[in-house]
């Protein structure tokens, strides 16, 4: 059996800190790594201990800026409600607050909040289906 392959989405961002705050306080990820002036480059890998994906969030000297759309989304599905209301809960106690979704269909099961460059995470109260 072949390893299943890793995921990592990598973002640049010119609010590390606040970048990486937002999604380990708020979201609940875990740092599972990070570097400091690897070629320039400051980086924070935050994820689910054995998930098969990450993200990574990267800093230079280089200017990132912001979302170029609101439509910009990671989707967290949560189908459990408890689990879900327990994120919901602790984006609340982060500060976050839920901002109306670009696509309205968002907006009926899930919440969606902005993190600090307007990327947006919708937590969504439903099973992925494939």
């Amino acid at each position: 059996m072949s390893p299943i392959p890793t995921l990592r989405i990598a973002r640049p961002t010119d609010q590390l800190a606040a970048v990486v705050q937002f999604y380990r306080d708020g979201l609940g990820l875990l740092e599972l790594g990070r570097f400091e002036n690897h070629d320039g480059f400051d980086g924070v890998m935050l994820g689910w201990p054995g998930a098969s994906y990450h993200l990574e969030f990267t800093s230079s000297s280089h200017r990132a800026g912001s979302a170029p759309t609101q439509d910009n989304l990671l989707v967290i599905y949560l189908p459990e409600l408890v689990e879900w209301n327990a994120a919901v809960e602790r984006m609340h106690k982060f500060g976050a607050q839920p901002v109306q979704s670009f696509n309205p269909y968002w907006d009926k099961l899930g919440k969606t909040f902005e993190d600090p460059d307007g990327y947006r995470v919708v937590l969504q109260n439903a099973a992925w289906l494939t």
